[in-house]
């Protein structure tokens, strides 16, 4: 096996958890997915979209610290703030966030030296893992226990974002969503495109957010207020500036005759909007779709630079 870095095995979107003996749960941590491939001392992290370099110096480090010269894991980069608990805002404003510690949660192997563990069970994979990490800064994303319903019960009460579930007889299959492995959001969420804004002065008053359909046009789902506080509305403002264009971006706008700001966009709002080069890409939280397929309630969360735009679909 030459020493490549696969793009990571994806977990599918589901309502609620499987059950049953052949699976296993873990926490889904609100970080960065990541691959580190360490080759001998030189340490290298892959993002879906790029490679991170010397971006997280500790991370970097810890995976240096592996006894292993060969080896590729897949997990997690996280920022935990003094309470333990993760912070994606903390992630992506890496010079305000000093009170946080920035580690790599490791949930699989690839490759020990020149040993190929893809095509391996999971429950083979962590037994490797387990002592590969053991007493180094690198750390482990446990297997919870009890049912599912108490690990349900467990991880909303801790406030944390939700769970995924894997089959313990699960091989590694780089880049696919095959079902082997199931995650459940406690709250609605997911990336969308952001290909225009409403402008106020200096700021962003709302972002017109969209997917990307099977056929790789961008369709328009919401326009998102919530979650926008004074000092983000001019932070945007400055970031989304350089990339305004002409041009609407989404295929199905104008969508509404009548204007329900949120829900649907009339002929008279396009003149308002500012269009931009959908380059863009933030997660929103939401209570749920419309029937016409539109956001309802939606919430802006964060930026998530690391995400390939034309990979954003509607998760279901």
């Amino acid at each position: 096996m030459p020493f490549t870095v696969p793009q990571p095995m994806l977990a599918r979107l589901a309502d609620k958890l499987p059950v049953g003996p052949q699976w296993s749960y873990e926490v889904k941590f609100d970080g960065y997915r990541c691959l580190a491939a360490k080759l001998g001392s030189r340490v290298i992290l892959h993002s879906r979209r790029a490679t991170h370099g010397t971006n997280y110096p500790t991370v970097t480090a810890a995976v240096a610290s592996l006894k292993a010269d060969r080896v590729i894991l897949d997990g997690e980069i996280v920022a935990l703030g003094p309470d333990g608990r993760p912070s994606f805002q903390a992630l992506q404003h890496r010079a305000a966030a000093r009170d946080h510690a920035f580690v790599y949660y490791v949930f699989d192997v690839l490759r020990v030296g020149d040993r190929d563990m893809r095509r391996e069970p999971l429950r083979v994979r962590r037994q490797v893992l387990e002592p590969l990490v053991r007493g180094t800064p690198v750390l482990l994303s446990e297997a919870l226990p009890g049912t599912p319903e108490q690990i349900e019960r467990s991880v909303r009460g801790l406030g944390l974002e939700g769970v995924v579930a894997k089959r313990l007889d699960s091989r590694y299959e780089p880049g696919q969503r095959s079902g082997a492995w199931v995650k459940v959001k406690f709250q609605p969420s997911q990336d969308f495109v952001i290909g225009g804004f409403l402008p106020g002065g200096d700021r962003v008053e709302s972002l017109i957010v969209g997917v990307y359909d099977g056929g790789g046009t961008l369709i328009a789902t919401g326009n998102v207020r919530a979650g926008l506080t004074p000092p983000l509305r001019r932070q945007l403002r400055v970031l989304l500036e350089p990339l305004k264009t002409s041009r609407c971006p989404f295929a199905n706008l104008p969508n509404a005759r009548k204007s329900r700001w949120g829900e649907g966009i009339t002929p008279e709002d396009m003149t308002k909007i500012t269009w931009l080069k959908p380059k863009i890409v933030g997660e929103f939280a939401f209570t749920e779709w419309t029937a016409e397929g539109m956001l309802r309630h939606a919430r802006y969360e964060d930026l998530r630079p690391e995400v390939d735009v034309k990979v954003v679909r509607r998760e279901t």
